[in-house]
């Protein structure tokens, strides 16, 4: 009986070892590349190398999350790590990789970039055959800038498909197709709605900016009030809902990605990212890649870590990185005090005062003095303040924060909040509210301090005129970390207050209390710029239709506006500067990259020739030796050239081949300017390209060269222009010193 009760218990012991064991698996993405050739299942193939794995058919099957099949081969299964090592090892593997999860980058913006109304008219027949695929929290159809009155069935090419679900109960032909998908595990319908609906509004603005329908009237409470319209107004959208209550995780991202590139896109927009990872470990780097083989450019968002240096994402060669910008509107909320001294801040203010003036206080003087707060009164800190001194009041606050959430559950009348550092992002108040600098802060805090009623009134925020355009602080910068002699951003598009539809599920600050719901809202961030740049590369293609991703890509950086306020940080920053696509129809000349090229690249980058060639398919064995080495400093023909110095004691010296392809009309004879930072010597060879018929290529070289940078200087920066009769076709030139400030 004694030794029956001890195998029991030792069974036990096992069962609930086993049991914690399969608890601490995790979802594993496997890449293996492109699609396996005709008449090999991938299904099949994911099937069998995870029972090798795992050891147990059973467990195999139950581990397996999903199958990628469509237009590259991998799968995600949960595993343990020595399972995913154990896969990693494999042949037919490129990558394994853990699933993260990737958060978002959060009108008269056209007419700024000089693509008027009038012009798109002119360009609507092609424009409607292109669909623009957006990988984002959803779309509010019922918006009207996605009503398709006008509009005939998708175009023939169009293979996708509309899920229905809580409150989506269809496309249209404006909207042609609606996925969603959450392979993690069950959507909690408490959380959020199974089905593409946007319950968040960042999808349907990004949409709505790329190909939204003209709206007249269009604004946020009157605040930017004109025409809102996309880059593409006649262009169909595609949503693929990947991203929910709790992030955007990267095994949905490559299941959009797999679906997209089948479904008959023309171009895909992502304003998602995460930290920089390995091209073959990064899901978007890998599905834009496997997008970019079918012909389509993906346009990304650079990130929202600037301007520290070194925190730009989405940097894969063949991804168009974007910044943000400003356009020349910019948001200001006038404030006034009882003293008649009046001055203006920076929010979005959609409150119109009801009273002449209000008993103004401040943090300070509004303290509970009970001591049940851990923060600082003076900035408004939650749990700090007495209602009784805040209630019917504006409170004057110090740092910036959520203090239009803590003074409105007081019942206060509203903000003024002295801003820690200077911003160029306006965020729309739960009251009225406004951000000022600390010199005029400090004038109203004496102002409360010596007057016995004092009092202020916060005015609705206005549109007003200024120079532009600037990047953006909040835009991340470069260099990249991944390969370091490509430059990115690429290109900058505006991302500053940009007005675009919303969702209806949603308040336009996302807070519960607030009940304030807008067909459009204004919002901030490189994910409003990246749809701008996605919008601007399907204006080209729409010229031309036989151009590959790169050849559009150079269009749009060759033709580029400079910054007009230029930062410290330069092209690391704006990279060459913010789209103009009347410009970038006709560039003159363009910068392709062919598959091979990036084959090249990547065995320049050190990446094994088995991977390699699990990427590009087919049964031959791929060798890189079998390849004509990539030459020069970056082995890639890009638009930009870019290298960092070893160290502070290198002197700088890179050469870079290019080849230009001449898109113009008949002969055509360009010279090439330079013009450079003192410190850099730069030729090119040879400095007069002569073209003799269109579509003729020819090379060159550019030597840069230059001692060791002075002490405090980490940049120095030049431009190469090729000018002919009518066009320039502008590339920067940026030397990074990493490690100095």
């Amino acid at each position: 009986m004694k030794l029956n009760l001890v195998a029991l218990f030792i069974f036990n012991l096992l069962i609930n070892a086993s049991t914690e064991t399969q608890n601490e698996r995790k979802p594993y993405i496997v890449y293996m590349g492109d699609v396996p050739a005709a008449g090999i299942s991938a299904v099949n193939e994911h099937q069998n190398l995870l029972r090798t794995a795992i050891g147990d058919a059973k467990l195999a099957k139950e581990s397996k999350v999903h199958s990628y099949k469509k237009s590259f081969s991998g799968f995600v299964a949960r595993l343990l790590p020595h399972e995913a090592k154990r896969l990693s090892e494999e042949e037919g593997v490129v990558s394994v990789f853990p699933n993260t999860r990737r958060k978002l980058h959060t009108t008269r913006t056209w007419d700024f970039l000089g693509l008027s109304e009038t012009l798109q008219q002119k360009n609507s027949k092609k424009e409607s055959n292109i669909i623009v695929g957006v990988l984002d929290t959803g779309i509010w159809v019922k918006s009207p800038s996605f009503n398709d009155k006008g509009y005939g069935p998708p175009p023939a090419k169009w293979k996708g498909k509309c899920f229905t679900g809580a409150n989506f109960t269809g496309c249209n032909n404006k909207v042609v197709g609606a996925r969603y998908y959450h392979l993690e595990k069950e959507i909690d319908p408490r959380m959020d709605e199974p089905s593409p609906v946007d319950t968040d509004g960042h999808g349907t603005h990004t949409s709505s900016t790329a190909s939204g329908a003209p709206v007249k009237g269009a604004s946020l409470y009157g605040i930017a009030q004109g025409t809102a319209r996309g880059g593409l107004p006649s262009a169909r959208v595609a949503m693929y809902k990947v991203c929910w209550e709790d992030g955007c995780n990267d095994m949905d991202l490559l299941a959009a990605f797999d679906d997209a590139i089948l479904d008959g896109v023309d171009l895909i927009s992502v304003s998602i990212g995460g930290p920089s990872r390995s091209f073959f470990d990064d899901p978007i780097a890998i599905g834009s890649f496997h997008a970019m083989k079918k012909g389509i450019l993906t346009s990304c968002s650079a990130g929202n870590q600037g301007p520290h240096p070194g925190t730009v994402q989405n940097v894969a060669p063949w991804i168009l990185t974007v910044a943000a910008s400003s356009i020349d509107r910019h948001l200001v909320t006038g404030v006034k005090l009882g003293n008649g001294m009046e001055t203006s801040g920076i929010s979005i203010n959609t409150f119109s005062p009801k009273k002449i003036l209000y008993p103004l206080t401040s943090g300070a003087l509004a303290a509970n003095g009970s001591g049940q707060g851990y923060g600082n009164a003076s900035a408004c800190d939650y749990a700090t303040l007495s209602m009784n001194k805040v209630k019917g009041k504006i409170v004057y606050c110090l740092g910036s924060g959520s203090q239009d959430y803590t003074i409105k559950e007081l019942g206060g009348a509203g903000t003024i909040v002295t801003l820690d550092e200077p911003t160029d992002t306006a965020f729309t108040t739960l009251i009225p509210g406004a951000f000022i600098g600390a010199k005029d802060g400090s004038k109203i805090d004496h102002y409360i301090n010596s007057t016995k009623n004092p009092q202020a009134v916060i005015y609705k925020t206005r549109a007003v005129k200024m120079a532009a355009p600037f990047v953006a602080s909040f835009s991340a910068r470069g260099p990249q970390v991944i390969s370091l002699n490509i430059l990115k951003p690429d290109i900058s598009a505006p991302g500053i207050d940009i007005l675009a539809a919303y969702s209806q599920l949603v308040s336009i600050t996302g807070q519960p209390m607030d009940k304030r719901v807008a067909p459009f809202n204004i919002l901030s961030g490189t994910s409003m710029a990246c749809p701008h740049a996605a919008a601007a590369s399907g204006y080209v293609k729409s010229f031309h239709p036989d151009w590959s991703p790169a050849a559009i890509k150079s269009a749009l950086m060759t033709t580029a506006t400079p910054m007009e306020i230029k930062a410290e940080d330069a092209e690391l920053g704006s990279g060459s500067g913010q789209i103009n696509p009347l410009r970038a129809r006709h560039p003159g000349l363009i910068y392709d990259i062919s598959l091979n090229d990036y084959v090249r690249f990547f065995c320049k980058e050190g990446y094994n020739s088995t991977s390699i060639g699990l990427l590009l398919g087919g049964k031959k064995r791929f060798n890189c030796s079998s390849f004509k080495p990539a030459q020069g400093t970056d082995g890639l023909n890009y638009p930009s050239m870019h290298t960092q110095v070893k160290n502070k004691n290198s002197s700088i010296s890179a050469v870079f081949y290019r080849t230009v392809t001449h898109v113009g009309y008949g002969k055509s004879v360009y010279k090439a300017i330079i013009t450079s930072a003192k410190g850099l010597s730069i030729r090119v060879v040879p400095n007069t390209l002569i073209f003799s018929k269109p579509r003729e290529t020819m090379s060159f070289k550019v030597v840069v060269k230059g001692g060791v940078m002075k002490k405090g200087n980490h940049i120095l920066s030049a431009l190469l222009e090729w000018r002919d009769s009518k066009h320039s076709v502008k590339s920067p030139i940026l030397v990074y010193r990493p490690g100095q400030s």
